[in-house]
């Protein structure tokens, strides 16, 4: 609201010096409280040309006898109220006088505390009234949203996937992956394998279940579906690093192995398995490097692998599972890992990014002699390597009277400088270039022999697992 000017603003209701005198202004307010709040109409401006003619004497308005409140004499009768009949103070039927009202106890301090008491109950009256009505409106708004706020959520079906995209292929391969936990008089450990066949044949590392073989502890299988089965060792390639074990189950779900021989660097590669003992963990990487001679294998078995290397984080407890490619077929079992703090590798210490696998060709061959047979086979050239030998190449120590290194002429002293183009310098290389063949197949050797060099052939020899 406008704050009303006072007398000494320049107000447009105050009248000018040269406005026609009428009745006194004063006694027109206290007659007419209109007058009271917005005061006297203006009289004519200076700058009109012609004054207003002026106004009529406003008729004399009566007046009321001031009311006398004398002192408070106490208790006093009440006075009936005569009935409102409209109109004003000496209109027809209404007194001519009123009588004086009765003082209310306490003299005016009463009263005060009176109306003040009467403006507090109306104000807690509208207040309750407002609080009543707002209270209502928000719980009425809280149950259009009853139970909960709800968000706006896109409408994408996020479950439609490439065939060959990481969640697909992890749905598929998961459920052929199992959990492997041993149980000995000196411990336990963890690790993983994949379901060779629907009657219960599985493979996995050796140094994952070796430690129970010929009955000195125990081996526990738990599947995808939280089934858990007891299983024996069928057969175990130390120079491999493989094992097959079996438990008394039909119609479990088999993987689909791959052929290693075709995967190049650049490869997507999905490792699946249970690190730490975290069962059905899927990370994923690309193969980083393939022919890697890596010497793995625990409790004193030397394995030598001719492995795919990958940056898939593989951790203790993914041992013996799969490594698969973008369609879900199997390329290889996850064996071991590089480790900084020894400067070698090791299936026992936390991944750094670089994780190493049993081709799957290698591993198929050596499973379905270990199934067939119980024992499996490696390739053998028939000669010893002098470790003390620090040149190029490796230095054959002895020779095999009648084995396959014999039979194509090499001697004791001949380096050996590459097999079938691959250069090889130190033994491990050699060992495992050797393994990554099958018994019967024929590689070529350069050889060195004093200051000539030539190749020669030599057919695979089998020798036992």
């Amino acid at each position: 609201m406008t704050q009303q000017q006072g007398p000494d603003d320049a107000s447009p209701w105050q009248a000018p010096p040269d406005a026609v005198a009428g009745p006194d202004v004063g006694a027109i307010a206290d007659a007419h409280p209109l007058y009271a709040s917005f005061g006297p109409p203006a009289g004519p401006s200076a700058a009109d040309p012609e004054p207003e003619p002026s106004r009529p004497p406003a008729p004399e308005q009566p007046t009321y006898p001031p009311v006398a409140y004398p002192a408070d004499p106490g208790p006093q009768p009440a006075y009936p109220v005569p009935p409102y009949s409209g109109g004003y103070a000496g209109a027809p039927g209404w007194p001519a006088e009123a009588p004086p009202a009765a003082p209310l106890p306490g003299g005016r301090w009463g009263r005060v505390l009176l109306v003040a008491a009467v403006v507090g109950l109306l104000a807690g009256l509208v207040g309750g009234s407002g609080g009543y009505l707002l209270a209502s409106r928000v719980d009425s708004s809280a149950s259009l949203l009853s139970p909960g706020t709800t968000l706006p959520q896109g409408s994408a079906n996020l479950s439609t996937r490439p065939s060959d995209s990481i969640a697909r292929v992890a749905a598929a391969v998961t459920p052929s992956v199992v959990s492997i936990s041993v149980t000995t008089s000196q411990g336990g450990g963890t690790g993983s394998g994949v379901i060779l066949r629907q009657d219960g044949y599985i493979l996995t590392n050796n140094h994952v279940v070796g430690d129970a073989a010929g009955g000195a502890g125990q081996i526990q299988v738990s599947f995808s579906n939280g089934t858990v089965r007891a299983a024996k060792i069928v057969g175990r390639d130390t120079s491999y690093d493989l094992a097959v074990i079996k438990v008394a189950a039909t119609g479990l779900p088999p993987v689909t192995l791959g052929n290693s021989d075709d995967v190049m660097v650049g490869d997507e590669a999905i490792a699946i398995g249970s690190p730490l003992g975290l069962q059905g963990t899927v990370t994923s990487g690309i193969i980083s490097a393939l022919n890697r001679a890596v010497t793995a294998g625990g409790s004193g078995d030397n394995s030598y692998i001719n492995a795919i290397q990958t940056d898939a984080a593989i951790n203790p407890g993914n041992s013996g599972g799969p490594l698969v490619d973008a369609q879900g077929q199997v390329i290889g079992i996850n064996s071991a890992i590089a480790t900084l703090g020894q400067g070698s590798t090791t299936s026992q210490s936390g991944s750094i990014g670089l994780g190493f696998a049993i081709p799957v060709n290698q591993a198929k061959r050596i499973a379905e002699e270990l199934i067939s047979t119980g024992k499996s086979t490696h390739p053998v050239i028939g000669v010893t390597i002098d470790p003390s030998y620090n040149g190029p190449g490796v230095r054959v120590a002895s020779v095999t009277a009648g084995g396959p290194a014999d039979n194509a002429g090499i001697s004791v002293g001949s380096v050996i400088l590459a097999v079938d183009g691959r250069t090889v310098s130190q033994p491990v290389e050699l060992v495992v270039a050797i393994r990554a063949k099958n018994p019967g197949q024929s590689v070529t050797l350069t050889l060195q022999d004093g200051s000539s060099t030539k190749n020669v052939t030599v057919v695979l020899a089998a020798g036992s697992g």
